[in-house]
């Protein structure tokens, strides 16, 4: 079943991890799909998102885009006209920034927290709600929070923060656009494994995994695919009276504590 046949997105930090998995599986579904990243090869290794999903026969394209630049976002959101225009966008672009607590932050290294992943979703956002409201046919924006934007975790403050902006800012821009037939929702994972969580902030694969995983229900940490499948769901028709909506993809966790 194609549910995004005939529908174009854009993703925001999809040459890798959640954003790749999230094109892969737009792609499956039949969408074309313009990856949007600040880079074009995946930190995890291997051939460039856009490259790959062409090799498998759906229609890419790849456009540098740092989301902290609205500029940016526009000629992501304009390179989606190749292919018909955009109907979907996925701000998924982000970083974990700092992880120090408040009274040793560095106020530059909380900016740069927030321009990345709150910011960048606005931008992103306004982007392609511009064009989408111009088309007049509707559409789709699904952007990335985190369970941290659910539930504030000491040790991650600003991620949290931003996070937990992303979620009402998510709602607001739901009340805003909805008249225009736009639908906006937010995915809040869990932990997948990623390079973020190997490396940037390491869970998958330590000690902390194996303290975690009796505390999921499930009893493993996510996969990029498993954002995919939710995110292929907002995005498409079966989703249409979905907005301002929070989904949570944890695994149980969340709920389970």
């Amino acid at each position: 079943m194609s549910l995004l046949e005939d529908k174009t997105a854009v993703i925001t930090g999809s040459s890798g991890g959640i954003g790749r998995g999230i094109a892969q599986t737009f792609a499956d579904h039949g969408a074309s799909v313009v990856v949007a990243d600040i880079r074009e090869d995946p930190r995890e290794g291997g051939t460039p998102t856009h490259e790959l999903l062409q090799e498998e026969g759906s229609e890419a394209t790849y456009v540098e885009c740092d989301v902290t630049d609205y500029d940016d976002c526009v000629a992501a959101v304009e390179a989606a006209e190749e292919f018909g225009g955009v109907d979907v966008m996925v701000n998924n672009a982000g970083i974990v920034g700092p992880q120090d607590p408040l009274v040793d932050l560095d106020l530059a290294e909380y900016r740069n927290l927030v321009s990345v992943n709150l910011d960048g979703v606005v931008n992103g956002s306004k982007a392609a709600a511009l064009a989408m409201v111009e088309r007049g046919e509707g559409g789709s924006i699904v952007n990335m929070s985190s369970v941290a934007g659910m539930v504030g975790y000491g040790g991650i403050t600003p991620y949290s923060a931003a996070k937990g902006g992303v979620r009402l800012f998510t709602y607001a821009l739901a009340s805003e656009l909805g008249p225009d037939g736009i639908r906006v929702n937010a995915v809040h994972p869990g932990v997948i494994e990623t390079a973020m969580t190997k490396e940037d902030s390491p869970i998958v694969g330590t000690e902390q995994e194996e303290q975690l995983l009796p505390t999921i229900p499930l009893r493993r940490v996510g996969q990029p695919e498993d954002i995919g499948g939710v995110v292929t769901f907002l995005a498409s028709d079966l989703a249409s009276y979905v907005t301002a909506e929070s989904i949570v993809v944890d695994g149980g966790q969340l709920n389970s504590e």
